[in-house]
């Protein structure tokens, strides 16, 4: 059995890791990580992928990928870059039950929920929080 150096949780570029700093924090060999990591996710390019990297006393390495934040489904869904400022207050965008439905359908297995419903009522609470109503 290896011997974890170190658990990261991080968010990169899905198909886009590089080398770098942050990487370099984790102790893995980067080349092989970003190698392994771009081919898991070259269907994600332009989407913020979480990732927990465990690493190894030896520079090797197991990662788990984890769904895209809700906050950047809901603003894609949206079509728009940002939420709103001020929250609640003043609305910036609108996204359809349907849209609802499938962010929440395609979060259910990091969310704190086990059916739909509930599901979707978390994405619609974070949608709203950004200002972001959600419509028939």
């Amino acid at each position: 059995m290896k011997k974890i150096a170190k658990v990261v949780k991080m968010e990169l570029p899905g198909g886009e890791a590089k080398p770098g700093p942050k990487l370099a924090s984790a102790g893995v060999n980067m080349g092989k990580f970003c190698t392994d990591f771009n081919a898991k996710t070259a269907d994600r390019r332009g989407e913020i992928v979480p990732v927990i990297i465990t690493a190894y006393e030896d520079k090797s390495c197991d990662f788990v990928i984890k769904t895209s934040p809700v906050a950047g489904l809901i603003l894609k869904a949206a079509g728009i870059q940002k939420g709103s400022a001020t929250g609640r207050k003043t609305q910036v965008g609108k996204i359809t039950r349907a849209q609802l439905r499938q962010i929440a359908e395609y979060k259910l297995p990091d969310l704190n929920c086990d059916d739909i419903e509930a599901a979707m009522k978390i994405v619609e609470g974070s949608a709203n929080n950004m200002g972001i109503a959600v419509v028939d």
